[in-house]
């Protein structure tokens, strides 16, 4: 059983550690990178369609910048002190521009984010953390949104656990298929 001293060091050295990474939006220039990144961190999930059972997704993340065409759609990206980026989201300030499957696209004032990637040569320093929470901070800046919607699958199950830590709840009428790929919906009530 650890002291509240060692909880509160604990919590100070992850703050510090996060502190070290920027959140900004991706500059044209990097989408290519962001793309590839994407491609790769997908293709590599166990359970997870490949390029040849999707080849339309795949296209989709190799084109991810594409999506900022869209209304208050942004290409978020976390950077090192190294200015690497180790990871990347797509925010949708709007949740008509989501462009994923199922309902949630008809929900009203919410905001999402999809296809959060994280480098794996920089894994467990809460980068994907930072980038969902960052999500957040964008739809509570906006007073008409009530919710932020985001999909997973049994495939990501790391970050399924660090959506639920943070707080967002499965939402069983947000679920979909995707191809032969179930598809589940979480809701964060801002």
């Amino acid at each position: 059983m650890s002291s509240e001293h060692e909880d509160t060091n604990i919590i100070s050295g992850m703050q510090e550690k996060k502190e070290q990474h920027t959140i900004r939006n991706a500059r044209v220039e990097e989408f290519r990178f962001i793309g590839e990144l994407m491609v790769s961190v997908y293709s590599q999930l166990d359970g997870f369609p490949k390029e040849a059972d999707q080849p339309k997704y795949y296209e989709m993340l190799a084109n991810v910048g594409d999506l900022t065409h869209k209304p208050e759609t942004e290409l978020l990206v976390a950077v090192t002190p190294e200015k690497k980026i180790a990871g990347a989201v797509v925010y949708f300030g709007d949740i008509k521009y989501y462009g994923s499957g199922g309902m949630a696209t008809q929900e009203k004032d919410a905001a999402g984010f999809r296809l959060l990637a994280v480098d794996p040569k920089t894994r467990g320093q809460g980068i994907g953390k930072l980038l969902t929470i960052a999500c957040i901070n964008k739809a509570k800046q906006n007073v008409n949104l009530r919710q932020v919607i985001i999909h997973t699958t049994k495939a990501m199950q790391t970050a399924w656990r660090m959506y639920e830590s943070i707080g967002f709840s499965h939402s069983e009428d947000l679920d979909f298929m995707q191809g032969e790929l179930a598809v589940y919906g979480f809701r964060y009530k801002l």
